[in-house]
C-alpha cells in the first residue's frame, strides 16, 4: 500500500473575480523533505498556501495532505503553521500563549506542560517565559511563533518567512531547527525570500510564476551536501580550426546548433558561446564535440548558477523586498 505524501496537488486553480491567482498548480512534497516555495510578487504563493491549509477553497483541481482532501480536519491536525503576518495576543505571557495554543490544538494538559518548556528552550526563550509578548522584539515574536508551529508535534510544518526580523544568530537557530526536524522525518514547506538561506536549507525548491510551477530543482544530495549535478553557466571562446574563410556553407551554424543537445539555453555571439547546462558532466562531452566538428576551444569557464541567478532567469523578476 502506497504511503500518502504530506502534500500532493494536481491542477489546482483559484480565481478571484474571474482572474486566476493560481493556475494549474501541480506538485508533490516527500516525507522528511525541506521544500522551498519561491516566486515573485503576485506569483500565487500565499494563495497556494491558503489552499493547502484549507483556509480557502480551490476553484478547481484536487489535493491532499497525508492522503486526506484539502480542508479535512484529520489532515490539518498533522500540520503546524507559522504565517508571515501574525497577530499574537500581546497581553499574554510566553507560557500562557503556548498553553492557549495547546488548548486550541486539543492537546492534553500533560502534553502541553511537557512541550511548552521544551520549545521555549529550543527557540532560546526560556529566560523570557514569564514576559508578556507586547515587550518582545520582532525577532523574539518570530521565535515564539515558531514554537507555536511546533507545539502539536506536527508531521508537516508550513513556514512563511520564518527568518523575517531575525539576526544572523537567530537565522542560524531556525536553520538548525529545520535541519533537525527533517532528520526526525518531519516535512517542512518553506517560503522565504532569503535565497541564500533557502540554498543551504532546502532539499528541493519549486519556482512558481503566474500560479504555475515553472521549474523544480534539487539543491542537496541525500548526504546533505551540495548537489554534484547542479545547474551550470558556461562561457566558451571558440574559433574554426582552419579559420573563418575555410568554413563551408552552414558548417559553423550546424556545429553551434548541435550544442542544444546539452544546453538548456544557448547564445552564440561570434567567438563567444554561452550555455546553461544541467550537469557538470556535460562539459567534457561538449569539448570533444567541438573538437570533432573542427572547432578549437581557446577558453572554457564553467560557473555554478546560484539560486538567485536561477530565480531571476526563470521568473524574470528580482526578489521581493
Amino acid at each position: 500500500m502506497r504511503v500518502p505524501h504530506p502534500i500532493e496537488v494536481r491542477r489546482l486553480r483559484k480565481t478571484f473575480n474571474g482572474k486566476a491567482a493560481v493556475d494549474n498548480l501541480t506538485l508533490t512534497v516527500e516525507r522528511g523533505e525541506v521544500f522551498g516555495f519561491l516566486g515573485p510578487n503576485g506569483a500565487g504563493k500565499t494563495t497556494s498556501v491558503k489552499m493547502l491549509l484549507g483556509l480557502i477553497v480551490p476553484t478547481s483541481g484536487e489535493g491532499t495532505l497525508f492522503g486526506r482532501p484539502l480542508g479535512d480536519p484529520r489532515g490539518r491536525a498533522r500540520v503546524g503553521f507559522l504565517p508571515e503576518h501574525f497577530r499574537f495576543h500581546d497581553w499574554l505571557k510566553a507560557t500562557e500563549f503556548l498553553q492557549l495554543h495547546g488548548d486550541l490544538y486539543g492537546m492534553s494538559d500533560d502534553l502541553t506542560h511537557r512541550r511548552v518548556p521544551e520549545l521555549l528552550d529550543l527557540v532560546g526563550l526560556t529566560t523570557n517565559a514569564s514576559q508578556r509578548l507586547r515587550t518582545f522584539s520582532k525577532g523574539m515574536l518570530q521565535r515564539i511563533g515558531l514554537a507555536q508551529a511546533l507545539l502539536n508535534e506536527p508531521e508537516l510544518v508550513v513556514l512563511d518567512e520564518p527568518t523575517s526580523g531575525l539576526d544572523p544568530v537567530g537565522r542560524r537557530l531556525v536553520r538548525d531547527i529545520i535541519h533537525d526536524l527533517s532528520e526526525q522525518g518531519t516535512t517542512v514547506f518553506l517560503n522565504s525570500h532569503l535565497l541564500s538561506e533557502v540554498e543551504v536549507t532546502c532539499h528541493r525548491v519549486a519556482f512558481i510564476d503566474q500560479g504555475k510551477v515553472v521549474r523544480t530543482r534539487s539543491l542537496l544530495s541525500e548526504s546533505g551536501g551540495p548537489l554534484a549535478e547542479a545547474e551550470l553557466s558556461v562561457e566558451i571562446r571558440v574559433r574554426p580550426r582552419d579559420g573563418w574563410e575555410a568554413m563551408r556553407g552552414g558548417q559553423w551554424e550546424a556545429a553551434m546548433e548541435g550544442l542544444r543537445k546539452w544546453a538548456r539555453q544557448l547564445r552564440v555571439d561570434g567567438e563567444r558561446v554561452a550555455l546553461t547546462l544541467s550537469s557538470e558532466a556535460d562539459v567534457p562531452e561538449i569539448t570533444r564535440y567541438l573538437v570533432e566538428n573542427e572547432v578549437d576551444v581557446y577558453e572554457l569557464s564553467p560557473q555554478r548558477l546560484s539560486l538567485e541567478d536561477l530565480f531571476i532567469r526563470l521568473v524574470g523578476a528580482e526578489e521581493e523586498p
